[in-house]
C-alpha cells in the first residue's frame, strides 16, 4: 500500500525506539493522512481495519497488542519511483515523525467494517508537555535554546542553532520562562525574528532542530506546478489565489532613551528573506508594537522585522492538489515551488506553507497551500 509506483514504509514502537511495523499490521491499515505545516504542529492520522482473531473472540487483535497504544512512536515514510522494470531515480521521504495521542473504536455490525482511527501529531509535542518557571540571567536567546534542547537527546534530536547575537544583562532585561520549552523556544525565535522547526532527516527517526535565520531557497528541487500546460498539466483541479490586501501591518518601534527616557522611533530593516513577487502588497494598517521600549536596538529591529515580514508573507495564498503519481514528487513545506500556466500576476516561485498527504490502495493525493508576500513574478521561468 499504496502500489503504482509508490510504496508506504511504516515504524511504531516506543518514543525512542521506533521499529518496521509488522506484516499484518501495515495489512491492516485501510488510509492515512497526513498534514505538514511550516509553523504549527504537523499531524497525522491513520485507519486500520479493525478485527477479531480466529482462536480469540474476545478484543480485537490491534488493540490487545497494543503497537497503536499511545504515546507510541510513529515514523511514516513513501518511497516514490518504485516501478518494475522502470528505472528512474526513487525519491524516499519522511512524511513525519510523530507520537500517537489518541485512538478511537468504530465497531460495527457488519463484518470487517469495524474501525481504529489513530492520530497525533509531530516529534515536537514531546517539548511541549512541562511548563516550567525559569529565569535566565546574562544569556543570549541561542545559548538557552541550546541548553534547553539537550534535555530531549534521547529522541534523536540533533540541534542547528544560529548565534543570535545579542546578550542582554541582568541589569537591562532578565529572560523569563513561563510555560513550556516548546512555547518559549517559539517565543525567542519570534522575537530574534527567526524560526524553529523540528523535521526528518534522511534517516528514520533522526531530526534535524533548526533556530535561526528562515531560509527560503527553490533547492532541494522540487517540480514545478503546471496548469494549461497540455501534456505537463500535473495539477488535478484548478489552482485558487486569494489576494488579501489587510494582511500586512506596519509596526511602529520605539525604544527608551537611556538618558532622557523619551522615546526614539526605530527603523526597521528590509527582510533578509528572498523576494518572491515584483509587487509585495503594502502594509494598510498600522500597529504600535508596545513591548519594544524596554529593549535595546538590535532586539527592538528584530521584534519589528518579525512582526512585519509574518504579517505580509502570506497576502497571497494559493491551494489545490496533486496526484503525486502524476506529479512524481513528494511536495516539501519550508521550501519554495514554482507555479506555471497561470499568467505572470500569479505565476512564479511561491513558499510551501502546508501540504496534505492522502494515501489510501492505488490513490496518493497531495493538497497544498503556498504563500507569497505579493503578485507578479519575479522570474520568467521557474524549475520543471
Amino acid at each position: 500500500m499504496p502500489d503504482n509506483g509508490i510504496r508506504l514504509e511504516l515504524r511504531i514502537g516506543r518514543p525512542t525506539t521506533p521499529e518496521l511495523a509488522p506484516y499484518n499490521v501495515v495489512d491492516a491499515l485501510i488510509d492515512l493522512e497526513v498534514t505538514q505545516q511550516d509553523r504549527e504542529r504537523s499531524g497525522f492520522q491513520m485507519t486500520f481495519s479493525l478485527g477479531k482473531e480466529f482462536r480469540n473472540y474476545s478484543d480485537y487483535w490491534l488493540l490487545r497488542e497494543g503497537i497503536l497504544d499511545p504515546p507510541n512512536r510513529v515514523i511514516i515514510t513513501v518511497v516514490v519511483g518504485v516501478l518494475v522494470g522502470v528505472t528512474r531515480p526513487i525519491k524516499r521521504q519522511i512524511l513525519i515523525d510523530g507520537i500517537i495521542t489518541n485512538h478511537q473504536v468504530v465497531p460495527s455490525n457488519q463484518p470487517g467494517e469495524s474501525r481504529l482511527i489513530v492520530t497525533g501529531e509531530d516529534i515536537s509535542l514531546m517539548l511541549d508537555f512541562k511548563e516550567k518557571s525559569t529565569t535566565y540571567e546574562n544569556q543570549s536567546d541561542s545559548q538557552i535554546v541550546t541548553k534547553l534542547l539537550q534535555d530531549y537527546s534521547q529522541y534523536w534530536l540533533k540541534p542547528d542553532v544560529q548565534n543570535s547575537e545579542y546578550t542582554p544583562t541582568k541589569e537591562k532585561i532578565i529572560t523569563t520562562q513561563q510555560g513550556t520549552d516548546l512555547q518559549f523556544i517559539q517565543e525567542l525565535a519570534q522575537r530574534n525574528s527567526f524560526i524553529f522547526e523540528i523535521k526528518p532527516s534522511d534517516t528514520p527517526g533522526k531530526n534535524i532542530v533548526y533556530w535561526g535565520e528562515e531560509k527560503r531557497s527553490i533547492t532541494p528541487y522540487q517540480p514545478a506546478l503546471s496548469m494549461n500546460m497540455g501534456a505537463f498539466t500535473n495539477v488535478d483541479s484548478s489552482i485558487t489565489f486569494n489576494f488579501d490586501a489587510l494582511k500586512p501591518t506596519e509596526p511602529q518601534v520605539e525604544i527608551d532613551d537611556d538618558t532622557t527616557g523619551q522615546p526614539i522611533p526605530v527603523q526597521i530593516p528590509p527582510s533578509p528573506g528572498q523576494a518572491l513577487a515584483t509587487e509585495p502588497a503594502k502594509p494598510l494598517r498600522q500597529s504600535i508594537l508596545r513591548c519594544s521600549n524596554k529593549l535595546d536596538l538590535i532586539p527592538a529591529q528584530r521584534c519589528g522585522e518579525s512582526v512585519l515580514s509574518r504579517s505580509r508573507e502570506d497576502a497571497v495564498t494559493a491551494s489545490g492538489e496533486v496526484d503525486t503519481v502524476r506529479y512524481g514528487h513528494v511536495l516539501q513545506v519550508r521550501q519554495l515551488v514554482g507555479v506555471r500556466g497561470v499568467g505572470k500576476s500569479y505565476g512564479g516561485y511561491y513558499y510551501v506553507k502546508q501540504v496534505t498527504h492522502r494515501i489510501k490502495r492505488g490513490e496518493y493525493k497531495q493538497s497544498f497551500t503556498l504563500i507569497r508576500e505579493g503578485r507578479g513574478a519575479t522570474t520568467n521561468t521557474v524549475q520543471v
